[in-house]
């Protein structure tokens, strides 16, 4: 029956592996069907009450709501009226202006650049856009891609304000702050070694023959400070305040660093002129107009740190206006707490109206913008709606722990080394860090509850797995061939990918072991 039980609780995600690579459905219409699935099988094989399937999955819709779709949509929403007033021009402008170094320029807009678009929007943007950049540069559409994918996927638990760690401390009962600062130990040596490959990359588009030496010289202390740079800023950020800025506060501080020591090679004149790419400096970004380009981040940023525990008076009397309620109504309910002021949606959209207008946009510029994120992130609200949904009541029927039971008796004191490749097949699959954390997160969670081990690092393999799932998802490779224009070449640049996934997951399998027996 342990194996009987193990397929029949598999069959929701077994079917979005089916629909989504196979008959490519759209996410919305597959997660549908996975949540209809696991009602039924809840109902049917379970035995949860109708009554219970309702109210658990009311529980996840609730959840999915407020904070994340609050949150999903506000990020995107300060990234489109962003774009609408030409601020996103002048932050591209200033960063290209940096160096002539392909291999630089590769580090500052896919790993700086991208980690911070990452962190405050997701959701494909942090590919689309540096892909875009770069081939406007003269990179081939390829290797701008590549590029983009291996400085993407590390980030991945951070981003969109640090959706997928906070949904899925929610979801397993766990401290968002303790859980963010576990992965990034975890995910350290991963973001030293992302603008070594970043670099590699980079340096090969001009010249294949190139040896390893040759295009890592002259920014190899580069590469180094780009990543320590990031991770360093991230744990810390991660350990006082949480997730939600953890990577962008990381991304500004490597952008900060890898920005002078880049200017400076460019001044030593140190760096090998077959790297050399012609870059337009003829429009000069002016202090003013820096400040007001970038001024919805700042204030972002401003926000979410001024009513975070390191202020702690503040925070105390937000917390105020919030609501505890219990939804489901079977046994050993979960609660739901609801912060309406201090959630970093609520900040997050605050934000974006104020720097929208010093931006100069006016209301109505302002409502069509959000009219059309909200148009734009429909399929993604439903999506997300219909996977905690499904997590929720397989959580309470006891699914999860039928596929949890029989992983852990396949695999026993093992069960580490193949954590982190069940957190890469959810990011595969679904394309999303939020999404794997949501139908896997429980798994691990009575994983680590069967092994005695640490709840948090074993929780924390999961999205340490989503940072190589990511770059391997084929929606992840669909957005940045389309961002480039190129069609028919998803396999090509898969083969090219496929090769640094699996080197991180071998890797982060010998990091999950080591972790769970110290």
């Amino acid at each position: 029956m342990d194996l009987l039980a193990f397929i029949l609780a598999l069959a929701p995600i077994l079917w979005l592996v089916v629909v989504l690579l196979v008959f490519r459905l759209p996410a919305w219409k597959a997660a549908i069907g996975s949540f209809l699935i696991a009602c039924v099988l809840a109902f049917l094989m379970w035995h949860l009450p109708l009554r219970e399937v309702a109210t658990a999955s009311l529980e996840g819709f609730c959840m999915a709501l407020w904070p994340i779709v609050l949150v999903i949509i506000a990020a995107v929403f300060a990234y489109n009226l962003c774009v609408s007033t030409g601020a996103m021009d002048v932050i591209g402008r200033m960063i290209c202006s940096i160096s002539s170094d392909r291999r630089i320029l590769a580090l500052l807009i896919a790993w700086c650049f991208g980690g911070f678009m990452e962190g405050m929007a997701g959701f494909g943007t942090a590919v689309a856009i540096p892909a875009g950049m770069l081939v406007g540069l003269g990179f081939s559409p390829l290797s701008a891609v590549l590029v983009c994918l291996l400085a993407n996927g590390v980030p991945t638990p951070y981003g969109s304000i640090g959706i997928p760690t906070v949904s899925l401390a929610g979801l397993v009962g766990l401290d968002p702050a303790q859980l963010a600062f576990t992965e990034a130990i975890q995910l350290a040596p991963f973001f030293i070694a992302a603008p070594f490959l970043i670099v590699l990359v980079a340096g090969s588009g001009n010249t294949q023959t190139a040896s390893f030496a040759v295009r890592m010289r002259g920014v190899g202390v580069i590469a180094l400070v780009s990543g320590v740079s990031f991770i360093v800023p991230t744990a810390v950020v991660a350990a006082l305040v949480g997730p939600e800025l953890s990577v962008v506060v990381g991304s500004i501080c490597s952008l900060a660093c890898t920005a002078l020591l880049g200017m400076r090679a460019e001044r030593a004149d140190v760096l090998d002129a077959r790297f050399h790419m012609k870059v337009d400096r003829s429009q000069a970004v002016g202090i003013r107009e820096a400040l007001v380009a970038w001024s919805t981040f700042i204030l972002i940023f401003v926000l979410l740190m001024g009513t975070s525990k390191l202020v702690a008076p503040l925070n105390a009397w937000l917390a105020q206006f919030s609501s505890t309620v219990v939804v489901y109504t079977g046994a050993d309910p979960g609660s739901l707490s609801f912060s309406w002021v201090n959630t970093p949606g609520v900040w997050i959209i605050v934000a974006a109206l104020a720097g929208g207008r010093i931006q100069g946009a006016g209301a109505g510029q302002m409502a069509r913008v959000f009219a059309a994120t909200v148009r734009q992130m429909m399929p993604t609200v439903v999506t997300m709606l219909a996977v905690l949904g499904c997590a929720k009541v397989m959580g309470y029927a006891g699914m999860i722990s039928s596929i949890s039971a029989f992983c852990i008796q396949m695999t026993g004191g093992l069960y580490p080394l193949v954590a982190p490749w069940i957190g890469m097949v959810g990011a595969f699959v679904t394309g999303s860090g939020t999404s794997s954390g949501m139908l896997f997160g429980p798994v691990q969670a009575q994983a680590a509850s069967a092994l005695g081990a640490d709840p948090y690092w074993m929780v924390a393999l999961n999205e340490l797995g989503v940072a190589a799932g990511k770059m391997l998802s084929p929606q992840t490779l669909a957005i940045g061939l389309a961002s480039v224009r190129v069609v028919g070449k998803d396999a090509e640049l898969l083969r090219s990918v496929l090769p640094y996934a699996l080197g991180f997951l071998v890797a982060m399998s010998l990091i999950a072991m080591a972790g769970t027996m110290l």
